[in-house]
């Protein structure tokens, strides 16, 4: 795990100045950490780096450092695994407070830096993969990627207390996007934001926008769209795959992971490439077919296997201690297997198509006529628009037409449908909790975009998670190259109706690729799914789940509905299917709570 410790203290300030040497000494201790930074009332440190992949790039006179990979905007991969930066362009970086970094590269990084107009600032790249949080611990400000490693390093600070606000947010809203996390005094820097460090009072700059660019309109003939998608889903797949001497593929049989094998498979960098692909008993759960066919056409080796069916739900009490909750039902099939799977390849990473749903738009509904109505209004590309909607909604025209004229005039907030997914919770103790907004992405509590466009920028504004934390080290690297920066822009740029064009999710992108990726994945209308193996776990450790949640923190505190959840968790299988995901969500909190609240440290205090 590639991760990083940075602290800025007062130099004139003793007491700040001691709790720096006690962190210092703390870190030098540790096995394999090593410093990337040194200034005064500044220190960074490292660990995991590598060359190519999650490199320490310091910028000159040891004015900042960035922390990860960077790619050139100006194209064409380099020869060297790291690309070097001229002193010129080091020096365009710090005179724009480092929104040049921004607009001339991309990638997965952090940077930190110390300016005469700002003072010292991180930013963090606009997809957020690396995590960046900050805290105030002895009068220092504590930049950090990987909780586990703040708590190591100061151990005579107590432990952060769970913010039982956020989690209400969390169970209204899933989530969590803004800055306040759900611990208290953690805070983080938001994707594509400048966070600055010297003064008391923390604050933050915008420094890239999604919802600016959901705002332009850009306009292209659905060819040269779907001529300039390819290429830029291409560039960023072989940009990813030639920091890698062997890589493993999820390979769903899906559009999106077929496109991307499509993709990885033309680099002129080429990385050792082996698919793996998963299946379980279910009427949708097994795609081998098609995953079959997308390797022969690309040439390479598939690997298939059974969705884990030693997953053990007590399993998620050893989640390590991380600022927010993440959900674990993505990997209670496939994350050991995994793990073992890329270290018997000597592969470095595990490549997804995770965020196509989202950036070529695939969502059944009829927002995309709405989208139309808002821009143009009624005329006849309002009628085609109209019928592709019917077409992606699965409604009639009428239903279709009537839904547009109603959608066009609405101003979608986030909180909207907030409830929709906590059917066993009590919303009147949620509802107490003030300030749901506090923790959804300031950028949509403003945003004035039309429906469609909003909910793809919603779906894509929160970064997916990077570190495992249920495995920790021993996961493989995850990279999905579809939600680059790049490929995040431009198609944030095209319309909905454009994106939908003919009435099919993802037909933007069907129609790029239709050459590069088999027949029968690009017209496939179904999608796979794990719910019969989710559910067949939930049933098998029901009396896991019961003591978990009937008796827990969540009960405790009000947040869900005791009566409620125990009909619910009865084993009948039409309680279980009908919260099946619900269920899964609150364990996951429920872990994560008694994870940190019955710490032993937090016990002692």
């Amino acid at each position: 795990m590639f991760r990083y410790v940075g602290f800025h203290w007062h130099p004139a300030v003793p007491t700040e100045v001691a709790a720096a040497q006690r962190m210092e000494e703390s870190i030098r201790r540790a096995e394999g950490w090593r410093a990337a930074l040194s200034m005064p009332g500044l220190r960074v440190y490292a660990i995991g780096d590598r060359p190519g992949v999650n490199g320490i790039h310091p910028m000159p006179l040891g004015q900042g450092v960035v922390l990860g990979r960077l790619f050139r905007r100006d194209g064409g991969l380099s020869d060297s695994r790291d690309i070097p930066l001229s002193p010129v362009e080091w020096n365009r970086i710090l005179d724009s407070d480092g929104r040049s970094l921004i607009d001339g590269y991309w990638g997965r990084y952090i940077a930190i830096f110390r300016t005469s107009r700002r003072g010292t600032s991180v930013i963090r790249d606009p997809s957020g993969t690396l995590p960046c949080y900050r805290s105030d611990v002895d009068g220092m400000t504590v930049l950090f990627s990987w909780l586990e490693d703040l708590l190591a390093f100061m151990p005579a600070s107590p432990i952060p207390r769970v913010n039982w606000a956020a989690i209400a947010a969390s169970i209204a809203i899933g989530q969590l996007g803004g800055v306040d996390t759900a611990l208290g005094g953690i805070a983080q820097v938001l994707p594509g934001h400048l966070a600055t460090l010297d003064d008391r009072k923390p604050s933050s700059v915008s420094m890239w926008s999604a919802v600016g660019f959901a705002s332009r309109r850009a306009k292209h003939e659905p060819d040269v769209a779907a001529a300039r998608l390819r290429q830029v889903v291409m560039d960023c797949a072989h940009a990813w795959s030639s920091c890698y001497e062997a890589i493993v593929l999820r390979l769903s049989g899906g559009v999106d992971s077929a496109i991307l094998l499509s993709s990885l498979s033309t680099s002129p960098v080429t990385a050792r490439t082996t698919c793996l692909n998963y299946h379980s008993p279910g009427a949708d759960s097994d795609e081998r077919s098609f995953a079959r066919l997308a390797a022969t056409k690309a040439g390479v080796r598939l690997i298939e296997r059974e969705r884990d069916l030693e997953f053990r739900l007590e399993d998620i009490l050893t989640v390590s201690r991380t600022p927010a909750p993440e959900g674990y039902t993505g990997r209670m099939g496939t994350g050991r297997i995994d793990a073992e799977v890329a270290a018997t390849l000597g592969a470095q990473a595990m490549f997804t198509g995770v965020g196509g749903d989202q950036v070529f738009f695939q969502f059944p509904c009829t927002w995309p006529a709405a989208d139309y109505l808002h821009a143009h209004g009624i005329g006849i590309g309002f009628l085609d628009a109209s019928l592709d909607a019917a077409r992606l909604g699965r409604v009639s025209l009428l239903q279709a037409v009537r839904r547009a004229l109603a959608d066009s005039r609405l101003r979608p907030g986030p909180l909207d449908g907030a409830w929709q997914s906590a059917s066993l919770a009590c919303r009147e103790a949620i509802d107490a909790a003030r300030h749901l907004d506090r923790y959804v992405h300031p950028e949509l509590l403003e945003a004035d975009l039309p429906v469609g466009k909003f909910r793809q920028v919603q779906e894509l504004i929160n970064p997916v998670g990077y570190y495992d934390p249920y495995l920790g080290d021993a996961a493989p690297e995850i990279v999905s190259p579809l939600l680059s920066q790049p490929v995040v822009e431009f198609c944030l740029t095209l319309p909905t109706w454009l994106l939908t064009r003919g009435g099919r999710g993802r037909a933007l992108a069907r129609q790029a690729f239709s050459r590069d990726i088999p027949r029968a994945i690009a017209t496939r209308q179904s999608k796979g799914g794990m719910e019969e193996h989710v559910a067949a776990i939930l049933r098998r450790d029901l009396p896991f789940a019961r003591s978990l949640l009937l008796d827990g923190h969540l009960v405790r505190q009000g947040l869900l509905d005791r009566p409620k959840l125990e009909a619910a968790l009865t084993g009948q299988l039409s309680a279980l299917g009908e919260h099946l995901s619900e269920i899964h969500h609150y364990l996951a909190l429920e872990a994560w709570v008694r994870r940190i609240e019955e710490s032993p440290r937090r016990m002692a205090a």
